[in-house]
Formats: structure tokens, sequence, C-alpha cells
């Protein structure tokens, strides 16, 4: 094997790299990546320094990567340590720059060690090292491993790093044949207040359109975008993602993303845009012109598990945060992320601080349970295997 560091997803074969992948992880693609790339969104200059790790074999093939970034910043991963950064300053130390594996602006659980072979050990063990060690040669603070699949979690944590968790809302798809299918599971109180929310939509004169990239013209494009930075300037921020972005990704990946328009008196005045798998729905951006009672809800949410029941996905990740979304039939999901520290005194602070945390994290993981708008008698059948035995294991 040799390693190598790659400065640029330009300087990668796509077809290489995506043959890591199989058919899932859209964000993993190299058409998104390099799209990020590409229109300025994921650089140096933004704060996103590539510092990708490549394996290759004897005969130059591509068998191992993972995404890596040396990282001025905390912002865009929605792993929350900006208490770390303040604690290192407060100590005269630098937190930033430090190496983050992750995809920009996503905080989609996904694999980080990428392999031709899923069962290439030697493969995945070289990465996490070569992470490690990239780390110790650049100087930085520390190493962070942002929403890892179970399996490189595993690995990173043999190795050592520090696990944290959080908490996400997903929906699961338990074969449902229509909406109507999946709201019987409610009690009678939170059904009838779901289908208020779809009515007052209705009755604002809002209908919806599914579209997927392949459909949208340059107008359309723009006006998604406009909308998606009208939300972000209502608070007070600039998008993470600009225009020539938005039109790189609808010609890169035609088929996986996609679009919900709210369309009222021939205008578009919301959008949603989430990328598909196979398997898994991803929502991500949402953009309006004003605000519209229940039409967050309707976009976002309604509309995506309809969009899954129809193309058969089994699982709807809409996000991170959100507690409203329980009530809407998002049963909670336990995320992870890893992290190491090159200072020996705050990595023995922050396991502390982690350990306690991870206790706290699990007890919201079993209060929230008491939120779902299921029957009682019908809640453990709908929790995935990864969220019991989240529950089940010991603080």
């Amino acid at each position: 094997m040799a390693l190598h560091v790659a400065r640029s997803l330009a300087d990668v074969d796509a077809g290489q790299w995506n043959a890591l992948l199989g058919r899932g992880a859209p964000f993993l693609r190299h058409e998104f990546l390099i799209a990020l790339e590409q229109s300025g969104c994921a650089t140096a200059e933004t704060g996103w320094d590539a510092q990708h790790l490549l394996v290759t074999d004897a005969d130059g093939r591509l068998t191992g990567a993972m995404p890596l970034y040396l990282k001025a910043h905390s912002w865009g991963e929605f792993v929350f340590d900006f208490a770390w950064a303040e604690a290192y300053r407060r100590a005269g130390l630098r937190y930033y720059p430090r190496l983050c594996s992750a995809v920009p602006f996503t905080p989609a659980t996904g694999p980080r060690l990428l392999t031709r072979d899923a069962d290439a050990r030697a493969t995945r063990q070289v990465l996490v090292e070569a992470a490690r060690e990239h780390a110790r040669a650049l100087g930085v603070s520390s190493l962070h491993v942002l929403f890892p699949d179970p399996p490189d979690r595993r690995d990173f944590e043999d190795a050592g790093m520090m696990p944290r968790l959080d908490c996400q809302f997903h929906w699961h798809n338990a074969g449902y044949g229509s909406f109507d299918d999946f709201l019987a599971g409610f009690t009678a109180e939170k059904r009838k207040k779901l289908r208020r929310d779809r009515r007052r939509v209705a009755e604002a004169g809002i209908t919806h359109r599914t579209m997927h990239g392949e459909d949208l013209d340059d107008a359309l494009i723009e006006r998604i975008f406009l909308l998606h930075a009208r939300t972000f300037a209502r608070f007070g921020n600039p998008p993470y993602l600009n225009l020539d972005f938005f039109r790189r990704l609808a010609r890169a990946l035609p088929r996986a993303l996609v679009v919900e328009l709210a369309i009222r008196r021939g205008e578009v005045i919301a959008c949603s845009v989430s990328l598909r798998s196979e398997q898994t729905l991803f929502g991500r951006y949402w953009g309006a012109n004003g605000d519209y009672h229940s039409l967050h809800f309707e976009t976002c949410l309604y509309r995506g598990i309809e969009y899954c029941i129809r193309e058969g996905l089994a699982r709807f990740e809409p996000g991170t945060q959100g507690e409203h979304k329980l009530l809407r039939g998002f049963t909670p999901a336990p995320v992870w992320s890893l992290h190491e520290f090159a200072d020996r005194r705050f990595a023995a602070a922050i396991a502390v601080w982690l350990k306690r945390e991870q206790a706290e994290q699990r007890a919201y993981l079993r209060a929230a349970m008491g939120h779902l708008p299921f029957r009682r008698a019908d809640i453990p059948a709908r929790l995935p295997a990864d969220v019991r035995n989240c529950l089940a294991a010991e603080d």
C-alpha cells in the first residue's frame, strides 16, 4: 500500500473514489464533494482545507480513502465544540486549526473509512492510524470524526478516540402503503393534530410539486437558492452554500436531488431540498419567502414521509435538532462523533465531561420516548436496533 494526501478532489479519479462507496452515501460521492469545492463553498478560504487521505495498491489503484479537512473553525459541522475552543483560549492555547473527517455542512451518518472491500481490515487500520499521524505531523490540537457509521465508529474507538453521543430524530418505514396507513398507528388526539397541520396548508391555497434535479431549469434553481438564502438572512447569517453549488448539484446528481416546491397563486413560495440514496432520504435545506402556518412541517416533513412511502425508502433523516419531529412520528436516533486531543491535560478533562454528557444524552433519549405520538404498546416495535441498544447500554 501507498498513502497519499489529496489537497483537492480534482486530483482524484471520480470513478475510483465512487467505487469505494457502493450505491449509497450521496454526500460522499465525488460529484457532491467536488461541487462544494469548485463552487467555493468548502475551500481553504472558507475554513475547509482538504487533506483527504488516499490508499493505493501497487498498480496505483485507489483501495481506500478518508475525507479529511484542516478546519479553521467549527461552523458547518453540527457537532458543537465551541466550549472546548473557549477553554483552550482561556488556557492560552490554540484550538484551531484542527483536523476533521466530515462532510461539509452535512450532519448525516455515513462511512468515513472508504474501502473497496468492506472487509479490507488492513486498509481501514492504515487510514485510522494515518489520520492520527497526520494530526501529529501538522501539530494541530485535535482530530475529530463526525457522524461515522457503526463499523467506522468502532474502529476509531478501538484506536483510542473518545466517543461523543448526540440525538437526532429519524423516520422509519414499516412497510406503509400510504400516509394514512402511517397515521393509523397514532393516538386519536395526535392523528387529529397532524391532519389539522396539513389542512391549514391546503386551506391557504398552497399546493406542492415534487421534482428531481433533472427537472429543474436555471430559473427554478435560482429561485430555490434565493429562498434558501432568505431563510439564513432572517437569522442574520449568510448561507453556507451559493447558487453555483446548487447548479452543479442539479447537474451532477440529477436523480439523487429531491426538491419539494410549495406553490401559491402560481408562485414558488417555499421549498425543501433533500438528497436520497437507494434506502434513505436526507432532508437538508429549507427556504421560504415568509411565514405560513404549518408550511415547514408539510414541506420538510410530511411530504418527505410521503416520498419515502411512494418510493419504498426505508428511512428519512431530516437533519439535526427539532423536538417537534417527535410528535410527527420521528423517533429518537443516537448519532456519534469521535475525538482525540494532543494535550493530555485537556484530553483527560474532556474524557470526564464526555462521560457525564453521554449519561445525560441517554436520559434524554429515554425521556423523548414519552413524547412519541404512537399508541404506547406499539412503541417498542417501532424502535430500530441502534436505538434499543443505546438505551440499554450502561451510562
